[in-house]
């Protein structure tokens, strides 16, 4: 504890996570520009450039290195993550990353979890818990014929002979039903208490790292509202100079910043005292979410006319800031969870 209290008031980055941020920032700039985004939808999936991702070691990277990983932190995801988001990447980073440390943990197969790691088995997580072999809206499904999900008899892997058919939505996500009685392979991770707690362990990092992609689409929408703000005029003056563009958009710097240093926060009390501060997840989610749609909204209205239409980059990053983020359920269940979580420690 005494090593880390200094971290636990100061999370800025190190010479390391810098260069993790900075190798996978200038990789999502030059393989992603937004007419690859634009190819991938309404699927939401460009497999040339996720074979090009995996060559980066995405799909290993966060795994423990007895599993063939590289062992990089939660903020380190955490930083590739807000990249992915910067450039909405048509690429399923998130839930493969998350479902492939939950098999490792789980105990899977190697030959399995191998597989994930070199991103040659697509592998996504069922978010909510499966009741009575109901279907429910699983991110990833239309491209990943693995699913990852818990129940009360346990934790398994479902393998169906095809990923599902896509649901049209409006992030452009391959999002799809899954129905877990539908015919195929089940192997069975584990069972009782500790098949929970890695459930839950797991939809909490999809959250977290989520939020960092939100992050990342607030922070690319803050800067095509400041770029048209200093570049269009009127009466002679940028319109940037107006109370009521340059108002809006400080305020939008104001959360991003605080969004970002809350993802950053959570990302490392979830890697090192995961006990400590459980509901800085949850925190960070909702408050990604709610900046990231506020961000797009507000540059879009910076931009006027221009914003509005689909033709325009905004319009690519507004619709995943509230794609995206809905992704995650019902927000009002999470701010539940967050009260009674602060309450235990009042």
């Amino acid at each position: 504890m005494e090593g880390f209290e200094l971290r636990r008031q100061d999370f800025s980055l190190d010479a390391d996570q810098q260069a993790v941020r900075e190798a996978f920032g200038s990789f999502f700039r030059k393989e992603c520009p937004s007419s690859v985004v634009r190819a991938a939808e309404p699927v939401g999936f460009d497999a040339a450039l996720w074979h090009r991702l995996v060559g980066m070691g995405v799909a290993a990277m966060g795994l423990p290195e007895a599993a063939g990983g590289h062992g990089a932190t939660l903020v380190d995801l955490a930083l590739v993550a807000e990249e992915h988001g910067r450039v909405v990447a048509p690429v399923p980073l998130v839930a493969h990353v998350v479902a492939a440390r939950l098999l490792a943990r789980a105990g899977a197969p190697a030959d399995v979890v191998a597989a994930a790691a070199a991103g040659e088995r697509l592998v996504t997580l069922a978010l909510r818990p499966v009741a009575g072999g109901v279907r429910q809206l699983v991110p990833d499904a239309a491209i990943a014929r693995d699913v990852v999900a818990w129940s009360p008899e346990g934790l398994a892997l479902h393998t169906a002979e095809r990923p599902g058919v896509h649901l049209s939505n409006q992030g452009s996500t391959p999002l799809a039903w899954w129905d877990p009685g539908a015919a195929g392979e089940r192997v069975e991770l584990v069972s009782g208490p500790e098949a929970e707690q890695l459930f839950r362990a797991a939809v909490a990092e999809w959250k977290l790292l989520t939020a960092a992609a939100l992050v990342g689409i607030a922070d690319s929408a803050l800067s095509l509202g400041v770029e048209f703000a200093k570049t269009r005029r009127t009466l002679g003056v940028p319109i940037g100079s107006l109370q009521g563009v340059a108002f809006p958009l400080a305020d939008v710097a104001t959360a991003l910043a605080g969004a970002r240093n809350l993802v950053w926060k959570a990302a490392w009390f979830a890697e090192y005292e995961p006990e400590v501060r459980p509901e800085l997840g949850p925190v960070a989610f909702d408050h990604a979410a709610r900046t990231a749609t506020d961000a797009t909204w507000i540059s879009a209205h910076v931009q006027g006319g221009l914003g509005f239409t689909v033709e325009a980059d905004i319009s690519l990053f507004f619709l995943r800031a509230k794609g995206w983020s809905a992704l995650g359920g019902d927000p009002g269940e999470d701010r539940k969870r967050i009260a009674a979580a602060r309450l235990r420690t009042a």
